[in-house]
């Protein structure tokens, strides 16, 4: 059982969709020379190195969603206090559920995937999930892009080298079920694998970070996403000019980790204080309120 009175003294790192913990070999070791414990789970079968689940993907083509939640909050749940968590795409979407379940002290979603209810689909998005989409077999097995398709969705900011240099060490086929499950979840009626409650007051604090060139999750994906929250709980949006998709691995990365932690941090022993917290009864203008969140 986690104790709230206590400050982070841990990092929980989740990965995204497409790559495994091994995108993370920057920050873990940048956390930990900064005093933290840092923790990058792999996804229920996925502890396996790239070029095994390349070699065969059935881990991938097995994992659901709420196997992955399960798996996360069982390992937070074993801690002392609630950690920082930080996710990038899929695991932005992770993150916004784990905090929603009570999980973590403060979260940053970087480049996060949308969660359930949230609809745009940039051209930019739709072209970089089309070789997962374009067949509805897919739905079925794990399918992997290509080079060029993996330079188009998470690298377009890099160089043709650089791209291919990460590809080979990063990149994993993507799960064609999960994400065929997240282009229908808004069609059909009830709470999806997705599914967080925006209107949590006991939610704790949610940064959105965001790269401006982007194609697989543009800004205007985190900005509706960060929209949707209408609790009293804290939802800010950050926007980095010039980053890609993998920005967590582009030149400049510490900035950008710097960055999150600073902010999860600050927010994070601000949470954990004991306090009673009052209210004022104020009318919420909506509209202005999403349209505030448009700036960086």
């Amino acid at each position: 059982m986690t104790d709230r009175t206590l400050a982070p003294d841990t990092i929980v790192l989740v990965h995204g969709f497409l790559v495994t913990p091994r995108s993370w070999e920057h920050w873990i070791p940048y956390y930990e020379a900064k005093g933290y414990k840092v923790i990058a789970p792999a996804y229920p079968g996925f502890e396996l190195e790239v070029e095994a689940l390349n070699a065969d993907p059935s881990p991938i083509e097995r994992v659901t969603v709420p196997q992955i939640i399960a798996h996360l909050e069982k390992i937070i749940g074993a801690l002392d206090a609630p950690p920082l968590l930080i996710g990038h795409s899929a695991g932005g979407v992770f993150v916004q559920i784990l905090l929603d379940h009570g999980f973590g002290a403060a979260g940053v979603a970087i480049n996060s995937a949308p969660t359930e209810g949230v609809v745009v689909a940039p051209f930019t998005q739709l072209r970089s999930v089309f070789p997962v989409l374009r067949n509805p077999t897919n739905r079925h097995r794990a399918v992997a892009l290509t080079p060029e398709q993996w330079r188009y969705a998470f690298t377009n900011t890099f160089t043709e080298a650089a791209s291919l240099e990460l590809y080979k060490r990063y990149a994993i086929p993507a799960s064609g079920p999960i994400f065929w499950d997240s282009l229908l979840a808004n069609l059909i009626p009830g709470p999806q694998d997705a599914f967080v409650n925006y209107h949590n007051d006991a939610r704790p604090p949610l940064l959105f970070i965001s790269g401006s060139a982007d194609h697989l999750m543009p800004p205007v994906v985190q900005r509706s996403n960060a929209a949707h929250y209408e609790s009293r709980s804290l939802t800010e949006v950050k926007l980095f000019e010039g980053r890609a998709h993998l920005l967590t691995a582009q030149k400049g990365w510490e900035e950008v980790a710097d960055y999150a932690l600073d902010w999860a941090a600050k927010h994070a022993a601000i949470e954990t204080r004991p306090r009673v917290r009052t209210y004022p009864t104020i009318s919420v203008d909506l509209p202005a309120r999403r349209q505030s969140l448009r700036a960086p």
